[in-house]
């Protein structure tokens, strides 16, 4: 059977997908704002344990039906590369009708991973990366505690397109408070456009317990922008996304407004409907806290 330890994550577009944790934990595992792996101690999972719940996953009722599967947890990519393709060729040996595998993917796991790994593991199946680029600000980048600047984030994500690799990018409205709200979108359209990533989407930035952005939060130090904020910079990096052909969300649970569509055919309608918004809020179908589990 599939031992999952401890609690489980994954992208929103992934709730179809097999998973598979061939990592516990996150390697960095420093970032600010994120909670997700603070119990628990990374590593690598042993092989032998990995074969064995394909094995299982393989010989029950619907395996035929697998499609998609996801590597857990937080930084899988940071695994050896014949690790990596050892499983992969498990995989495609056990779900015939498998067409991807995607994990998340740290910048810090793409600055050791050389471009040839990439196009190696791509090959074997895993094709989709998700990498959080939270801000294109770098004095955002440092609160966050990302690890890198916005050009190092950009050269990491590089080497990914260069190995043939799909991203979906992610990033975090709110990150850079009042001061540096509008600059923040507007760094982070620059980055996206330099990258050009397949998908990007956003999320809120919320401070989660056991973080340090929880502790900074309950000192009075983070900045909760208001629904009509997080509009109006949501507005500035439509419209300074200069994409070529990208999947937009802002749809995830956090997201006060929910707009989708495909870059660059829908930015004029998306910023229309944020102008309408921000003229008429009272009338906005902003997400209440309730619904968005706050």
């Amino acid at each position: 059977m599939l031992r999952y330890q401890g609690t489980l994550y994954r992208p929103p577009s992934e709730a179809a997908s097999l998973i598979f944790q061939v990592t516990l934990g996150c390697s960095y595992n420093e970032c600010a704002f994120c909670g997700m792996y603070r119990d628990k101690r990374f590593r690598v999972r042993p092989l032998a344990e990995v074969r064995e719940e394909i094995t299982w996953a393989a010989s029950q009722p619907g395996a035929e039906t697998v499609r998609k599967v996801f590597l857990a947890d937080g930084d899988a990519l940071i695994a050896k590369t014949g690790f990596l393709l050892d499983i992969l060729e498990e995989l495609r040996a056990s779900f015939p009708n498998l067409r991807r595998v995607s994990c998340y993917a740290s910048p810090q796991s793409m600055q050791v991973r050389s471009v040839d790994d990439m196009r190696l593991l791509r090959e074997a199946g895993l094709s989709l990366y998700y990498l959080g680029i939270e801000s294109g600000h770098d004095t955002v980048l440092e609160r966050l505690v990302k690890g890198v600047d916005a050009a190092e984030m950009v050269r990491v994500a590089g080497k990914a397109h260069e190995a043939g690799v799909v991203l979906s990018t992610m990033i975090l409205l709110g990150a850079g408070g009042r001061a540096l709200s509008l600059e923040h979108a507007r760094e982070s359209a620059r980055v996206c456009n330099a990258i050009q990533p397949r998908f990007v989407s956003t999320l809120v930035m919320t401070p989660v317990e056991s973080t340090p952005l929880w502790e900074q939060d309950q000192r009075g130090e983070v900045e909760h922008l208001n629904p009509i904020e997080l509009a109006r910079e949501l507005r500035e990096l439509l419209l300074h996304l200069e994409l070529e052909g990208s999947v937009f969300r802002s749809n995830h649970a956090s997201n006060t407004l929910t707009v989708a569509g495909t870059l660059p055919k829908d930015r004029d309608r998306l910023v229309a409907a944020l102008d309408g918004v921000l003229a008429n809020p009272d009338g906005a179908p902003f997400v209440p806290d309730w619904l968005r589990g706050l």
